[in-house]
């Protein structure tokens, strides 16, 4: 196929262009290029230009003129540097109402333990140094003992995430051999990570049974054999089957297990230490329980319930604990020096209950009283009024929060909600203003209205929407 033939139009065009370097000189004399990289200008220049000259061969000369001065050149280069200087990851608030939403980066760190992490990360520390012996150490003694004392174990290690802990634990202890699993546990959780695909990546066999609604003791019994090597139960933390239902209690697998010297494995998902239902909500079993029970291996996250770093906590029997540690995909799985410091901070709060509750922000927004979102809800109201616009409707609302990061499914958190509408904008629009603010601003719609539920609100971020609302309403002047 012979080549598209330009058109004069074009090829004037074409020669309108600006050279590199011509605009690189340009850009060089402006105060935004001070601080920017030369590597960086010459690229985003490259770019420009070339989608210029693309437009210019797509439109048939169509391209507006005024678009290769050097002035609209230039701006197009700022706008263009300074995205590219501008980090990928940044800040945003939270108006949604999910405490634990994955999206937004998950549970936020209490501010003494990023104070802890950011000493550690600035400075060298012992993670694999013993200074009683003067000797190599272990990571894992960072927060082996934290996570014994609180969780009653014998042993316990962390690796990056709880699904790394989970294919790390199947493959020590059953590759090659059978997993005996409910249907009724055989979860999908966030990014398509599916029990069997990891069983799979582990090399263990999974051996289902039951069916998806009801399993009996019976079921597991009749699927031992010779090549079992583990029990494993998958708590649902992220759905729920109700119902016509039936599934063989933790302790009744242990039983099973101890009759037949078969480990039991709980995959607890998101894992708690915090018993639930003491605050009024619905009941999540405990990694102490788990543990009660005499299983041999527990898995769960800590970045969730926990309210800590990403991580995979491994607690358990010493016997399986330390078969795990010596597995080399171990070293793969491995925390850096500021998970660590983040997740032993953490867990040094959950030495006193309250202390936790008040400190770590997962729980406190899990289990904030209604007399303080409502009082949240106001002060928030009234900073909005304040901007005394007409055009402007502030209505509280009963509404509902969620606990989110695939833990308590049913769960509905009882809130007191800003149900916002602006006359000449829809909240489609008002959704959008918001999360291009900056920071952005992430709430939600519902029944045509925006909706800004104040349990994920922290006390910083209330003058920060306010001034957002203040620049929409400016701009809508």
């Amino acid at each position: 196929m012979s080549p598209k033939k330009i058109s004069p139009n074009q090829q004037n065009m074409l020669r309108m262009l600006p050279g590199v370097d011509h605009v690189l000189e340009i850009c060089s004399t402006q105060p935004f290029s001070k601080d920017v990289p030369k590597a960086v200008l010459v690229n985003a220049i490259r770019r420009i230009l070339g989608t210029l000259r693309s437009g210019i061969l797509d439109s048939e000369g169509e391209i507006a003129a005024e678009s290769l001065s050097d002035n609209s050149i230039t701006a197009v280069v700022m706008a263009t540097v300074f995205q590219a200087m501008t980090p990928n990851l940044k800040p945003l608030v939270n108006a949604t109402g999910v405490v634990v939403h994955t999206n937004l980066g998950r549970s936020l760190l209490p501010k003494t333990v990023i104070e802890n992490v950011a000493v550690i990360a600035g400075c060298y520390s012992n993670l694999e140094y013993d200074l009683a012996a003067g000797k190599r150490g272990s990571r894992h003694a960072v927060v082996e003992e934290l996570l014994c004392d609180i969780s009653g174990a014998q042993a316990a290690m962390a690796v990056n995430n709880n699904a790394g802990a989970v294919l790390l634990c199947l493959e020590t202890i059953a590759r090659d051999r059978e997993v005996i699993v409910s249907r009724g546990e055989l979860v999908e959780i966030g990014g398509s990570f599916r029990v069997p695909d990891v069983m799979a990546k582990s090399g263990g066999i999974l051996k289902e049974v039951g069916t998806t609604n009801r399993t009996h003791l019976t079921d597991y019994q009749n699927a031992i054999g010779v090549n079992t090597a583990l029990l494993l139960k998958v708590h649902r933390s992220n759905y729920s089957v109700i119902g016509f239902t039936a599934e063989v209690g933790l302790q009744q697998l242990v039983e099973l297990g101890a009759r037949h010297t078969i480990p039991v494995m709980e995959d607890l998902g998101s894992g708690t230490f915090i018993d639930f239902s003491k605050y009024g909500l619905a009941k999540e079993p405990t990694v102490q329980e788990s543990v009660a029970a005499g299983t041999d291996i527990v898995t769960f996250s800590g970045d969730k319930l926990l309210g800590g770093p990403q991580a995979g906590i491994i607690v358990g029997k010493k016997t399986i604990v330390d078969r795990v540690k010596q597995n080399p995909l171990a070293r793969a799985l491995r925390l850096d020096k500021m998970t660590l410091a983040a997740l032993e901070s953490t867990l040094r709060l959950y030495r006193d209950e309250d202390k936790a509750v008040e400190m770590i922000p997962t729980l406190r927004m899990l289990t904030m009283k209604p007399g303080d979102l409502k009082r949240r809800a106001v002060t928030l109201a009234e900073e909005l009024q304040s901007i005394g616009n007409r055009r402007m409707e502030i209505t509280i609302m009963e509404r509902s929060s969620r606990a989110g990061g695939g833990a308590l499914p049913l769960l509905e958190l009882p809130s007191k909600c800003l149900g916002i509408t602006i006359k000449g904008m829809s909240p489609n629009a008002l959704e959008k203003s918001l999360r291009q603010n900056d920071p952005p601003i992430i709430g939600r719609i519902e029944s045509d209205v925006y909706i800004i539920d104040p349990r994920t609100l922290t006390d910083d971020d209330l003058p920060i929407i306010g001034q957002a609302f203040k620049k929409i309403i400016k701009g809508l002047a």
